[in-house]
């Protein structure tokens, strides 16, 4: 089914079944994010043994691949796969399912892996490029910010680029599908929590208590309201309430209570008018109903934006692999990536391969197609050729 489908190296081909089975042994022992430690070793050592140098320990259990080209240049071409899994029990009962309850890789982080693999082992068995192909296996991208940690720990001191790349796969695309377009691609996130701290009492007595349900539920109502009334219509923007915790009987109104979220937005000028505006909430509510409201908010993902220049190339270099599928006029997501650390300091690009499948991501029954994975690694590989040239 694949050789239709795009113009995979032969060799790549050769050994995609290789790429199933380490696909399929890291799907079956996920790490969540700064613990890949298992993942790290296997990703290390098969670097190793294909005559890759590997440095490890970058960001804390990141891993970086050098390839030199067999011909001389002093350009620098960065490909990056993300490591880390999701804290969700898998439910697909697969063969090679998750063996860590609590822990799978529900985002495709394995295939990701599996196929910047692929591109490291044929680049380091051809080496028909100019210059340097720089491989970052990075942790912690499911909004713990492994990409900054790499980044202060030096990645790029140590490994200057020229230029980035970086690959996701999608349920939403069909198999060879690849969409990319230039600037804003996914949102900026923040994670927000608000804790309110009242007075509790019995339940049959409500005029004892300063009530933070109470409070609570105004809280979220305000929050709901930010996106409609304090924000201009043609900004895109996502304000979720997706955790609210309090009580613990049911005669009993409870002393305190805490909400959490997320933001989502394409511009940072949006994101902080949502955070004052949630301060200012904080504070009404407080003295509306006669509790402390505490509000938190942190940074976690940058605004990703695609480079016209190297977004313009990838979109060749894919057109040269899948001709047609490749999709420009697509629409920037509300999902987040840390790769737009990365692109904020190099030019680069970033884009989505589809596969078959009906499950979303970030679901307990996400299934990832194998098929696409030399795909993948064919895209990776095309794009240090084309680039390093």
């Amino acid at each position: 089914m694949i050789a239709p489908l795009a113009n995979v190296p032969q060799r790549i081909l050769a050994f995609s079944d290789d790429l199933t089975r380490i696909r399929r042994d890291f799907h079956a022992h996920p790490e969540l994010g700064f613990t890949e430690h298992r993942t790290s070793d296997r990703i290390a050592a098969l670097l190793s043994s294909w005559g890759i140098e590997t440095v490890r320990g970058i960001g804390g259990t990141g891993v970086v691949g050098i390839i030199e080209g067999r011909h001389p240049g002093k350009r620098y071409v960065g490909l990056r796969s993300d490591m880390d899994a999701l804290p969700i029990t898998e439910t697909t009962n697969l063969p090679w399912q998750s063996t860590r309850p609590g822990c799978s890789h529900a985002c495709g982080h394995d295939g990701h892996m599996a196929m910047l693999l692929g591109a490291a082992r044929y680049l380091a068995e051809t080496r028909e490029f100019k210059g340097r192909v720089v491989l970052i296996f990075q942790p912690a991208e499911e909004g713990l910010g492994g990409a900054r940690a790499m980044l202060k720990d030096g990645v790029l001191d140590r490994f200057p680029l020229d230029e980035i790349y970086g690959i996701h796969n999608s349920p939403n695309l069909q198999l060879g599908e690849v969409s990319v377009f230039p600037g804003p691609a996914m949102a900026g996130a923040d994670f927000f929590d608000f804790t309110v701290a009242g007075k509790g009492s019995h339940a049959a007595r409500p005029q004892d208590a300063n009530d933070p349900i109470a409070a609570v539920v105004a809280l979220v109502n305000e929050i709901n309201t930010i996106v409609s009334r304090n924000l201009p219509p043609n900004e895109s923007t996502v304000v979720s309430v997706t955790r609210i915790h309090s009580g613990t009987a049911y005669n009993v109104i409870p002393s305190s209570a805490s909400v959490a979220g997320t933001v989502r937005a394409f511009s940072d000028v949006v994101r902080e008018a949502v955070r004052i505006r949630m301060r200012e909430i904080a504070a009404g509510v407080g003295l509306s109903f006669r509790v402390e409201v505490s509000f938190e908010t942190r940074d976690v993902f940058s605004v990703l934006v695609n480079h016209p220049e190297e977004t313009a190339a990838l979109v060749e270099i894919a057109g040269s692999l899948f001709g047609d599928r490749v999709l420009t006029a697509s629409r920037p997501v509300m999902g987040s990536e840390d790769f737009a650390d990365f692109l904020a300091v190099v030019p680069g690009s970033f884009c989505w391969l589809g596969h078959s499948g009906d499950v979303a991501l970030h679901n307990p029954g996400f299934v990832f197609d194998d098929q696409v994975l030399p795909l993948g690694a064919a895209l990776y590989a095309k794009v240090a050729e084309t680039r390093l040239v």
